[in-house]
């Protein structure tokens, strides 16, 4: 009579995938205070008429000057106080981050695909068209782009106050191309030797095809990235060129423009600057700090276990 023997079950230990909310709760607390710091000033830029207490045009020669709310003299309903002539601080800040940030959107849009689109080219293509390319980058990084801004604005003259700074917005968009089109190329230059890249090429699919169905979604990560770090930089530059008066032209409000405008007034009235300043200080670091986190995330090199 055979022996029957019962095989022992066989048990797989499932490791149980990370919910949403426990992937929300490794987020580091730094980065939900930048989170909630760029949509507040995203969301007051987006309904200003709506948050700002006073119109940002309004003068008063009676009321100029006036500290904010907290301090001696000061006049309620100006919590932030007011300009020169008599302009709420606080109603020109929030108008302000519409041309700050619009300017810096735009601006690192403009930069990124430009750079992302030579970038790819130059590392799918090599050769002459290379080296066309990156010694353009080479001839503008080893040229102080601000003094490019500053003699590109001389000639053309700035925008017009009131209306979209678009001759800004194009200048400082075309500043950081290079920086994407170095990492492009050379991620391309790497993703362009591997299999599944000479599979396509081998079954006959075009270059555009494997450009942008199959080499653009390997790159995408670090342009991410970069674009994050780059909104910063711009926000700053468009700051100096409004400081400069070169920028957004008065009375529109910007926050490097009001930063200038009080320049004359620091030992009198330090409010005038100091806001403006704080916005746009607070504003970058919490896009850097973001930016950071976003690199850790998406770069499986530094991703922590």
């Amino acid at each position: 009579m055979a022996e029957t023997v019962a095989a022992a079950p066989l048990i797989v230990q499932v490791k149980p995938g990370r919910t949403l909310g426990a992937k929300l709760r490794r987020v580091p607390i730094v980065v939900w205070a930048c989170a909630a710091i760029l949509v507040l000033a995203c969301l007051a830029a987006l309904i200003a008429p709506l948050v700002a207490p006073k119109d940002p045009f309004d003068q008063s020669l009676i009321m100029r000057l006036k500290p904010p709310i907290w301090l001696e003299d000061g006049e309620p309903g100006y919590i932030l106080g007011t300009d020169q002539v008599g302009r709420d601080i606080l109603s020109r800040m929030i108008y302000g981050a519409q041309t700050s940030l619009a300017v810096g959107l735009v601006g690192v849009l403009i930069g990124s695909i430009l750079g992302t689109l030579l970038g790819m080219v130059a590392g799918y293509f090599s050769g002459p068209i290379d080296e066309i390319i990156m010694l353009l980058a080479d001839m503008q990084l080893a040229f102080p782009f601000i003094l490019l801004a500053i003699a590109i604005i001389a000639v053309l003259g700035p925008d017009p106050s009131g209306a979209m700074p678009w001759k800004l917005i194009i200048i400082v968009g075309i500043s950081g191309w290079m920086t994407y089109a170095r990492v492009c190329r050379g991620v391309v230059l790497t993703v362009k030797e591997r299999e599944f890249v000479q599979s396509v090429r081998a079954l006959g699919g075009s270059d555009l095809r494997i450009l942008m169905s199959h080499i653009l979604p390997n790159i995408l990560s670090p342009v991410v990235v970069l674009a994050t770090l780059d909104l910063a930089r711009l926000i700053i530059l468009e700051s100096t060129l409004s400081f400069l008066g070169l920028g957004v032209q008065p009375p529109s409000p910007s926050w490097g423009g009001m930063l200038g405008q009080g320049r004359d007034y620091l030992d009198s009235a330090w409010w005038l600057s100091t806001f403006p300043g704080l916005a746009i200080m607070i504003t970058t670091l919490a896009i850097s700090r973001g930016g950071d986190w976003l690199r850790d995330v998406l770069d499986p090199t530094l991703r922590s276990s």
